[in-house]
Parts: structure tokens; C-alpha cells; sequence
């Protein structure tokens, strides 16, 4: 359903290409280890291997030497196996993976599989999109801004890759003449691509690089120059969204029909934006561009990845969730330093819909903030109808005559156009709308997009009519409704019931002759201010739409020992920059700003925030910023009680519902708590290979494909991997998990204690311990199962510290007899 799907990514299966001979793009992996993890030993070329968490060297001299020796091997295996012409390689995958994206026929990628020195063959399928106040909903103007300078320093020299849409490099957001200059970030090694049409390169210090890559969008046929854009523009909307939310420039005056909804900024305004852009506006994206992006934005030196991508359809070549080309991809970036948060995905509120699965990953649910936008109809018997519509009132003190748009139509003829809707002008007759409320019925056209309420209010408008009410008469249980600017008065009236009281006095008071024609319109009303939101002590609530737990390990939907989400961030009904050529929202087309909603919009939040910690503490892993972020979250709202989550009812109704962590992973980020954690739960790539190899299902000689490393682990299970979570999916008698925490602050005594639902036993051991600074100590936790509910029982661990750190990890468990 569109309303809830706003602009998200997720993979798709690509459909058709099917016939024998017709040429397709695959990936392949080939035998030989990529640059960051080859140690030595093919002649002439020394180890470039990187340790866990360290940056690649792309400049160095051996790193480019192994690199070229590794493109003229895909070259040479082609050129071996194929004539000249009747094949086209995409890219060669270097850094990360190695192997290479190839268009050939389905013969030629057989005989690629039956090749000597090819570990994989995988066709490639297709992406598409995931589809400002929240700042200072998150504390970050007094709370963490002044301790990284102040926002005039909030993220400085932290690059944030962002794998989307591209970006509207013209955007006040982007601007960078109203700050101080930004000087060069020797670290990052980008390019600035030129725009063909202005001539003029996509950066200016703030933006610090700008690529696109599409080479498997041409070759499947889907690419179109005229308005996908052969450049790092931004033909959708959705990429300069996300990175204005991510580090757009503070304070920036938030206008749309005349009026100041507030000032925008990022979450770290100080940070750079490099651009990958691999996502379109009509057909999304392909795999094999995406891996190139994010290859690319690693070589280049990028700190943070925000991804609003995940796979939505099972490869081909693998069953394992975590070991898809994607997730594969993003466990070497990790591995090379960078961050990565990732949408959850924008499936829910059912179980198991989830597109972001792995522990390298940091998954991101999304949250309704504490503002709501609301606005009412006052009808001429008294009456007041709630509904949303971010508009001005009409004139205080006075009503005006309302018209039905099926009363005031030109001729019968025109009832074809679905006149009610409102969206053709010309249908209707403009001495009888114009000075008065025009009518119009939200009908089915609305939810798949062929209407938008901001026609509505240019139909209006070209009539000369004082507003207009938008009627939702039937709708499907469980719609979502979101807030439109406009820019006269405006409503949509949401609740059946409330739109049935406005038909029953319209009919009551627009009297017909024996014809059913109006003899004069009686009914009146008038429009009020939804211009202001109300603000909700009943904030943060999880979003209908954000994807659910449990975490799932291979496709055949089998649960898997680890928490996701991993945590939740603000994603419902988000201002943010937006491009005039954006065409993802129907309802904010040339605007410059846009409200919308989903996971992807989230995960930049939490992309924007992890740039504020590693400015703070630049040595820390991807692992170590994840864990800050997860264990300092709350799981209370802002009255205190706990976290709500939206959910369908048995009769689809919208209600809340308590939410758990497979609703919000640890809890709702909080910056302020996450600078300082006290303790934190490391690990590193040795850690994920753990990890892997221990989870049941897995071959072995799969996860040494696609890592390059054998299994030899002394991990024993996979809740052992050193996660800020605990999550046992088939708990049996009793079980001990360890975990390993290091101080990242002075000297402190921290007491431990653990709660649990009943039908769970839960003991830690110790009960208390004193850690230096920089050292680290395990403790343990048995889980016993004292009885089989057939279901998720939930709890926590809590860690006080003696100088007021408070450190906070779920726990997760279903106990079995066998």
C-alpha cells in the first residue's frame, strides 16, 4: 500500500529476461583474495590484508598493484572463455569481494560456473526504494552539539556515504557559502563527477564527492538518460532526503505555500556527503551496482554508510540470510572501519519482515516522534470533525457554503473522469465552487497514486474556491493516513463515521428537486488551523509500517540467535530536503522540502548520530559505536510508561500494543547517553566469522566462499557472538552465554542484575566488578527453561555503574523440551 510504503528500498526479484539467449547481468566470484583480505603470497605482490576495524590504504602502492592484478585476471578469464563483443563487463570487484558483474547470455554464465578458478555465479536482480524537528526531540542541540563545538562542529571531517538516489546539490541543505569553509579531508579519496548539463562539478566542500553508477541498469535495458540522469543528480527525491536528515546544514527555514513549518537540520550539520547514487526513480536499482557503489565508497575513504537498501527476494546461489552478495559486501566494509546502518525494512507490523539481518549491520526500526499534526471541520449544525490536513483556517469568526464536486459538475458526461476526486479543474463548474468549500471524495485513486490531495488543492484553487473537504468513505482497515501541506485551507476527514455525519448534513440541507438536481446549497462550514502540530507525551511509538522481529537465518524463514532490529529512530512524517525533479511523492512534486515516512528515513538518523561518536572517539570500531548506541536507549516514552507499538487489531483496526524488542531491538536512540556508555561490548571481523560458523544450517565451506577464511572457532554457539543482545531461539534445559565488555571511561564498580519473564530462570555471574579504564572482563548468564509457552519470552540486563553509567541489554529467549 503506497501510504505506508513511503520510499523505502528494498530488493526485488527481477522478472523477465527469461528466454533461452537473452542476455543478463550476473555477478561472479572468482577464487583469490580481495584486496583487504589477501595476505601474501602470489608472486610479486605483498599482503595488503587489513587487521579488524583498520582503514584501507588505497593509495598505497601495493594495494593498487594487487588491485590492477586483479582486474586483468577477470580480464584474462573472459577473454579466455568468450569472443571478443559477445560479452560486456559491468565492473571489476576488487576491494571488498573479488569477482567481477559480467551481461552474457544464460549459456555463457554456465559456462562461467563450470570455469576453473569461479566460486559463484549469481544472477543479478533488481532494488527499490525503502521510503525537522527530531533534532531537538533527540537532545541534540543542548545535549550533544556543544560538547563536539557546538553545530558549527557537530560531525566536522566525518564523510557519511550515502547508496541512493543521488542528491539536488543546489539545496540550501547542501549550501556551503553560509558556513565556515571547509577544508580538505586528506583521508577521503572520492571523485566529484561533472554535471553534463550545467558543467559544473556536484561538489562544493560540503558535498565531498558525488559518483553514479548504472552500468547494470543500461545493460538490463531500464536505464533512461532523459530522466534518470546520467549524473549523481537526484531525479527521485528520496536521496537528498536521507542525507539532509543524516548531515544537512542546521537551521535551515523549512517553507512550503507560504508558510515556516520550522527549521531543518541534520544530525550532524557539520559532516560531508559523499554521494553514490544507484537507485532510480521508475525501476529502483540492480545489485551489481549497488556492490559497486559501496565498494567504491569504501576504497574512497568514507567513516559511515546509510543504506536504505536490503534484499527483499532470496538469491540464488545461497539460503543464508547473512551471506547474500550483499550482506557479504557489507561485512568487508565493516571489517575496513565503516559503520553501516541499514533500514529494517517497511513490511510491518507482521513478524518476520525484516530485510536487514546480519550482526555487522545496524538495523534501524522506525519511530513516530512526539509530533502530531491535526486540524477540524466545523459544520453549520455544530458539529466538529477531526481530521489532518497541514493548512491554514479559513476566515475566523465566519463560514461559507460547502458543494459537493458530483453537485457542480459541467455536463453528466464528465462522471467518466471520477469527478469527485477532484483532480481535473475543467469537469467543474467554477461559478458554483468559486467563494465556497468544495467537497471531494478520497477514493481508491488516492492509495495507488494516480491521485494526490495536492491536486486537490490546485483544482480548488483554480476554481476560486475559499478550501476544500477531502472525504474517505470506505478504505481498507488499517489505512495510514499522513499529513499533506497546502497551501489554502484544506482537510482530509479520515474516520468513515466522522465522514458520514458530514453527508448527513450535507443532505439535509441541500434540498433537490425530483431529479436529484441541487435547487440551493444550505450546508455550511469552515476550516481549521492545522498548521501547528500538538505535541505527544505518548512519543516515541514504533511505526505501523516498520519491519518486525524475529530475525530470520536462511529463507526458508528459520529463526535465528540474534536480535533485530537492532534500534529505533525517528521515521514517521520526517521534514527534509527534497528535489524539485522528485517524482517519489506525488504530493510534494517541484517542492523543496518533503514530510514522508519509512525505515529509510530512520537509518539516517542513526547514520548522522554514529558521525557525532566518531568525532568524539575516532578510534573506535563499527562494532564499539553500535553498542553505544544500543545498550544507553530508553524503552519508556516520554510519559514514562513503556514503549508503545502500532498494530493491527483481529477486525484491522489501528491500535498500540506494548511494543518488545522485536519491535525496537534495544530501544529509541539517545545521542546524549551514547557519546558517554561507559562500557562496551566489542568485536570484530573474527568475531562475525564466529558467528557464522556457528550457526546451525550454515555450510562451512559456503561461509569460507564468501569470507576467504576457514571456520576455527572456539565460539561453541552463536548467542555467544559479543552483541549487545542476547537471543537464544531454542532454549533447551539451561544454557550459559558469555559476553565481554570494556571500559571506555574512568575507573568504575558496576553491580549487575537481570530480570526475566517466569517461564525463564535468569543468573549472572558476577554479580558485580571493577574495571579500569581500557580493560575488559566477561561475565556469564544461564538461561534455564522452567516451561514451554510456544512463545518469545522477554527481558533485560542491567549494569549500574558506581559513577552513574547505566548500561542496558535484551534478552530474548523461547524455551523447548528438545
Amino acid at each position: 500500500m503506497k501510504a505506508v510504503e513511503l520510499g523505502w528500498v528494498v530488493l526485488v526479484a527481477l522478472l523477465g529476461l527469461l528466454a533461452s539467449g537473452k542476455a543478463d547481468v550476473y555477478i561472479v566470484t572468482v577464487q583469490g583474495e580481495p584486496v583487504i583480505s589477501y595476505k601474501g603470497g602470489e608472486n610479486g605482490f605483498e599482503a595488503t590484508a587489513v587487521e579488524s576495524d583498520e582503514k584501507l590504504d588505497t593509495t598505497s602502492e601495493l594495494v593498487t598493484s594487487y588491485a590492477s592484478h586483479l582486474e586483468k585476471k577477470h580480464d584474462m578469464l573472459l577473454g579466455m572463455l568468450f569472443e571478443q563483443g559477445s560479452y560486456k563487463k559491468l565492473y571489476s570487484y576488487k576491494h571488498l569481494i573479488n569477482g567481477f558483474s559480467v551481461h552474457v547470455s544464460p549459456e555463457q554464465a554456465e559456462t562461467l560456473r563450470r570455469a576453473p578458478g569461479v566460486k559463484s555465479v549469481e544472477k543479478d536482480w533488481k532494488v527499490r526504494r525503502l521510503t525537522t524537528h527530531t533534532p531537538q526531540f533527540l537532545g541534540l542541540p543542548t545535549g550533544v552539539w556543544p560538547t563536539g563545538g557546538g553545530c558549527e562542529r557537530a560531525g566536522e571531517d566525518i564523510v557519511i556515504g550515502f547508496v541512493d538516489s543521488g542528491i539536488y546539490p543546489h539545496h540550501p541543505s547542501f549550501a556551503s557559502h553560509h558556513t565556515d569553509p571547509y577544508g580538505p579531508v586528506p583521508k577521503y579519496r572520492g571523485k566529484c563527477e561533472i554535471d553534463p548539463d550545467t558543467k559544473r562539478d556536484f561538489c562544493n566542500g560540503k558535498i565531498i564527492g558525488a559518483q553514479h553508477f548504472a552500468e547494470a541498469a543500461k545493460a538490463a535495458g531500464a536505464f533512461n538518460p532523459a530522466i534518470d540522469f546520467a549524473s549523481p543528480m537526484d531525479g527521485d527525491g528520496h536521496g537528498s532526503h536521507t542525507a539532509a536528515i543524516a548531515a544537512g546544514n542546521n537551521g535551515i527555514p523549512v517553507r512550503l505555500h507560504g508558510h515556516e513549518f520550522g527549521k531543518a537540520s541534520g544530525m550532524a550539520p557539520r559532516a560531508r556527503i559523499a554521494v553514490y547514487k544507484a537507485l532510480y526513480r521508475l525501476f529502483g536499482g540492480f545489485v551489481a551496482d549497488v556492490v559497486a557503489a559501496i565498494d567504491q565508497a569504501v576504497h574512497d575513504g568514507v567513516d559511515i554508510l546509510s543504506l536504505s537498501v536490503g534484499p527483499n527476494s532470496p538469491p540464488t546461489t545461497t539460503r543464508t540470510t547473512f551471506l547474500n552478495p550483499f550482506d557479504a559486501t557489507l561485512l568487508a566494509a565493516v571489517k575496513a572501519g565503516v559503520f553501516v546502518a541499514q533500514a529494517a525494512g517497511n513490511g510491518g507490523p507482521f513478524p518476520k519482515t525484516l530485510v536487514s539481518y546480519s550482526p555487522w549491520i545496524t538495523s534501524v526500526a522506525a519511530a513516530i516522534d512526539d509530533r502530531r499534526y491535526k486540524n477540524h471541520l466545523t459544520l453549520g449544525n455544530g458539529k466538529i470533525l477531526a481530521g489532518i490536513g497541514l493548512s491554514p483556517s479559513t476566515h475566523p469568526n465566519q463560514t461559507y457554503t460547502m458543494v459537493a464536486a458530483n453537485d457542480v459538475l459541467l455536463d453528466s458526461s464528465v462522471s467518466k473522469y471520477s469527478p469527485s476526486d477532484c483532480q481535473r479543474p475543467e469537469v467543474l463548474n467554477k461559478n458554483l465552487v468559486e467563494g465556497n468549500i468544495l467537497l471531494c471524495g478520497y477514493s481508491f485513486n488516492f492509495v495507488v497514486g494516480t491521485a494526490s490531495i495536492k491536486k486537490v488543492s490546485e483544482t480548488a484553487k483554480a476554481l476560486g474556491a475559499i478550501g476544500f473537504v477531502l472525504a474517505v468513505e470506505n478504505i481498507s482497515p488499517g489505512t495510514k493516513f499522513d499529513p499533506v501541506p497546502v497551501g489554502m485551507p484544506g482537510i482530509l476527514i479520515t474516520d468513515v463515521s466522522k465522514t458520514m455525519d458530514l453527508i448527513d448534513y450535507y443532505n439535509v440541507s441541500t434540498p433537490r428537486d425530483w431529479t436529484g438536481r441541487v435547487k440551493g446549497f444550505k450546508a455550511i462550514g469552515s476550516i481549521g488551523d492545522g498548521l501547528m502540530p500538538i505535541l505527544h507525551k505518548s512519543a516515541p511509538e514504533v511505526a505501523l509500517f516498520s519491519a518486525r522481529g524475529p530475525n530470520i537465518k536462511d529463507f526458508n524463514f528459520e529463526d535465528a540467535d540474534l536480535l533485530k532490529p537492532d534500534i529505533l529512530a525517528p521515521g514517521s512524517l520526517i521534514w527534509a530536503a527534497w528535489s524539485p525533479n522528485g517524482t517519489d511523492e506525488p504530493n510534494f512534486v517541484g517542492e523543496g522540502f518533503a514530510l514522508i515516512s519509512g525505515t529509510s528515513m530512520a537509518a539516517p538518523h542513526i547514520a548522522g548520530i554514529a558521525a557525532l561518536l566518531k568525532q568524539k572517539h575516532p578510534r573506535w570500531s563499527p562494532a564499539a559505536i553500535k553498542s553505544a548506541l544500543m545498550t544507553t536507549t530508553t524503552t519508556l516514552d516520554r510519559g514514562g510508561r513503556p514503549l508503545q507499538a502500532q498494530q493491527y487489531s483481529e477486525t484491522e483496526a489501528m491500535i498500540l500494543v506494548t511494543a518488545t524488542p522485536f519491535d525496537y531491538g534495544s530501544g529509541h536512540v539517545d545521542p546524549r547517553a551514547a557519546l558517554d556508555p561507559g562500557l562496551i561490548f566489542d568485536a570484530g571481523s573474527e568475531d562475525y566469522l564466529g558467528f557464522l560458523c556457528t550457526t546451525p544450517g550454515i555450510d562451512i565451506h559456503e561461509i569460507k566462499k564468501y569470507t576467504n577464511t576457514p571456520c576455527n572457532t572456539t565460539m561453541g554457539h552463536p548467542s555467544n557472538f559479543n552483541t549487545p543482545s542476547i537471543t537464544i531461539s531454542h532454549l533447551v534445559g539451561t544454557q550459559i552465554i558469555t559476553r565481554t565488555v570494556t571500559n571506555v571511561a574512568e575507573e568504575e564498580t558496576y553491580v549487575i542484575t537481570a530480570r526475566m519473564h517466569p517461564s525463564i530462570a535468569i543468573e549472572t555471574r558476577p554479580s558485580a566488578m571493577t574495571l579500569r579504564p581500557g580493560a575488559s572482563r566477561k561475565f556469564s548468564v544461564t538461561l534455564t527453561a522452567r516451561s514451554v509457552t510456544g512463545s518469545y519470552s522477554f527481558g533485560s540486563i542491567t549494569m549500574k555503574g558506581s559513577r552513574g553509567h547505566k548500561v542496558v541489554i535484551p534478552v530474548v529467549a523461547m524455551g523447548h523440551w528438545r
